[in-house]
């Protein structure tokens, strides 16, 4: 138990990579910004790096009351002991009573080392946060049971309140040149002894892998495709409108896709402009992770199938037969 009211203010940590703001920490912000409304409270960005200050400006653009840059060059790579240090000095010094971090690789890694540092709690993989109005407590709604039904759970008795959260699943706000904030250099006390481990060189995979969370155009298929190798068809089709390929939890299953392509509770939440959905039933697990996409299309022969009745247009039919068109038409218009 802790005295809760040492606790306040929202902090976001905006994630960067080689100088590169991740599109999740701006995501949150979005997010935090809501919540520190409700809760009355100031909205902080912290930045983790070397000589990165100037990424609060583009913070602050985004929603940002304050951003807090902790430079040291120790902090140049990310490193789960010298990222976890600085951070939990900071949050011991300054008492946040929310923190939130994107369910990115990274923050997967960084967001429980942390918590466990703080004698706190952390709800993993969120797709949804709220304020509870009577007791100021981030409701944390995440899925559970493997995706068969949402858990909304609390940290009732510890802070800061800290959550992962999912990438895609929260609509940025639009950038505002005009939005301003304190900007501040924090000094961190680190040496290389703090760090276990050393990087020696960083080398970006050769895999082609393309994160369809920030993808504008999505054609994903289902069990209705049939097997791996009639993905191809859906692969031509995204191709042809400058999108990607996606895959419900079925088709990832049978081993038709990659699990990094997955859509859904179980693997990434999207929001395209367009979404094509091709052989896929819709179960609420799939709908959950694509919902909020501008314009959805579904491709069915099963006429009552729950993602039919949610698209935006329902076309009944074989999508080998339908494809094929859609691709000519695309061709015709964006080639």
């Amino acid at each position: 138990m802790v005295d809760k009211t040492n606790y306040k203010g929202v902090w976001v940590f905006a994630e960067q990579r080689g100088g590169i703001l991740q599109k999740v920490s701006l995501e949150l912000l979005a997010r935090g910004r809501e919540i520190a409304e409700k809760l009355d409270s100031e909205l902080t960005a912290v930045l983790i790096g070397d000589d990165i200050k100037a990424l609060g400006k583009e913070l602050t653009a985004f929603g940002a009351d304050k951003v807090l840059a902790l430079e040291h060059p120790l902090l140049k790579n990310y490193t789960t002991d010298g990222y976890t240090k600085v951070l939990c000095d900071l949050v011991q010094h300054r008492k946040p009573e929310i923190i939130l971090i994107g369910a990115s690789y990274i923050g997967r890694d960084l967001g429980p080392r942390v918590a466990a540092r703080l004698n706190t709690g952390l709800t993993a993989d969120c797709t949804g946060l709220n304020i509870d109005m009577d007791t100021n407590n981030l409701m944390m709604t995440r899925p559970a049971f493997g995706g068969n039904l949402m858990a909304t759970i609390e940290c009732a008795d510890h802070r800061p309140q800290m959550a992962t959260v999912r990438p895609g699943v929260f609509e940025k706000l639009k950038k505002s040149e005009n939005n301003s904030g304190e900007i501040k250099v924090i000094k961190v006390e680190l040496e290389q002894d703090d760090i276990k481990t050393i990087v020696e060189k960083i080398v970006k995979t050769a895999k082609d892998m393309v994160d369809i969370s920030e993808a504008n155009f999505i054609v994903s298929g289902g069990r209705g495709i049939g097997c791996k190798e009639n993905f191809a068809l859906l692969k031509e089709l995204a191709d042809a409108a400058h999108g990607v390929v996606g895959a419900s939890r079925a088709a990832v299953e049978n081993g038709w896709m990659d699990k990094s392509y997955q859509v859904g509770q179980t693997g990434k939440t999207v929001r395209p402009t367009v979404y094509i959905a091709c052989g896929i039933s819709g179960a609420i697990q799939h709908l959950a992770g694509m919902q909020e996409s501008d314009y959805i299309i579904a491709i069915n022969k099963d006429a009552d199938a729950p993602l039919m009745k949610v698209a935006d247009l329902a076309i009944v039919g074989d999508y080998s037969k339908v494809i094929p068109e859609l691709i000519e038409q695309f061709k015709a218009v964006l080639n």
